[in-house]
């Protein structure tokens, strides 16, 4: 077991076992932030990769366990859409893994940013990446999938902060600390029977089995743009479930980015496989409500009265009304 962190030396980092004969390391720094796992890029006298190693928590949120093996996850994801032409151009090749030090070397995409930058409501999403996003979730949703590994445990750590944990009248998250008014506007949301009783059952579908290979956490901070276009990553969420959850969040940060509704409908024009708009609308509602009341905070521009009438049409998506 090789335990990275990110002041590791490049003396300590060339004993991998991994780098060609006559391979120098020459440099090694945080590759993004890196929410989930640590990551790092590393920069030899030959090439540049990146470094992703799980760990027993979420790297942002200690205090959080999570499983080790997620990495297992996103590696058997990677390797399995590399079949497909489509969706090979979206992600990095995987280089190498080291199972007993829950490490994943990939191909460095280059420099680039993720698209976080929506939230700040001052950027319309390009047309050309809205298509590649499109592009994406079409290949993706259309896999034939015989098996893929049992995510449960990830699942059931995103089914607590998604359907329980943001709607628990006492779960220890002053929201207030966050936005002062917050907390006593979550509170119609936390006590309301109706919702939560559609939350359970719409949580308790999630942790159903599904056939539809999902990305899991489709979502601005998980796309990236580079020289080479548009890129995904981040797949250590991904499950065998339903369609419509992958399409809900991303519709969701639609929303919580301040785009056009109008969004929504030119992605559905090239979506092509078939969804139920009911479970779309609640997948998309919950996803809204979590971020804007759970732990999973995002760097949204959003007034209080914005958040309010946000988590008012969160909800009528949940209850479809």
């Amino acid at each position: 077991m090789i335990e990275l962190e990110e002041n590791t030396s490049l003396e300590e980092l060339q004993r991998l076992p991994f780098w060609e004969k006559g391979e120098i390391l020459v440099s090694s720094d945080p590759a993004g932030e890196g929410n989930m796992n640590l990551v790092l890029r590393v920069k030899t006298n030959r090439r540049s990769v990146i470094l992703k190693q799980s760990k027993p928590y979420v790297r942002k949120y200690p205090q959080i366990a999570a499983p080790i093996n997620r990495i297992e996850i996103e590696k058997t994801y990677y390797s399995l859409i590399e079949t497909d032409k489509v969706l090979k151009g979206f992600s990095p090749k995987v280089l190498a893994y080291l199972p007993e030090s829950h490490l994943l070397i990939l191909e460095d995409l280059g420099l680039g940013s993720d698209f976080t930058f929506l939230y700040g409501g001052k950027n319309t999403l390009d047309p050309q990446i809205l298509k590649g996003l499109a592009d994406y979730l079409n290949a993706l949703h259309g896999l034939q999938i015989e098996s893929f590994p049992d995510n449960s445990v990830m699942k059931k750590l995103n089914h607590e902060h998604i359907f329980n944990f943001p709607f628990a009248v006492e779960n220890g998250f002053d929201l207030d600390s966050i936005q002062q008014g917050l907390q006593e506007i979550s509170m119609d949301y936390k006590r309301e029977k109706e919702l939560k009783e559609a939350l359970t059952k719409l949580g308790d579908r999630y942790l159903s089995n599904g056939n539809t290979l999902l990305q899991g956490d489709f979502y601005p901070g998980s796309w990236l743009n580079v020289a080479g276009g548009l890129k995904i990553i981040d797949p250590e969420f991904g499950f065998l479930g339903d369609k419509e959850f992958d399409l809900g969040v991303l519709f969701a940060h639609f929303s919580l980015a301040h785009q056009h509704e109008n969004l929504r409908k030119e992605f559905l024009k090239e979506y092509k496989h078939p969804f139920s708009a009911e479970l779309l609308d609640q997948y998309q509602g919950v996803e809204i409500l979590r971020r804007l009341i759970g732990i999973a905070q995002l760097p949204v521009s959003l007034s209080l009265s914005q958040k309010k009438s946000l988590l008012e049409k969160a909800r009528n998506l949940v209850l479809r009304n």
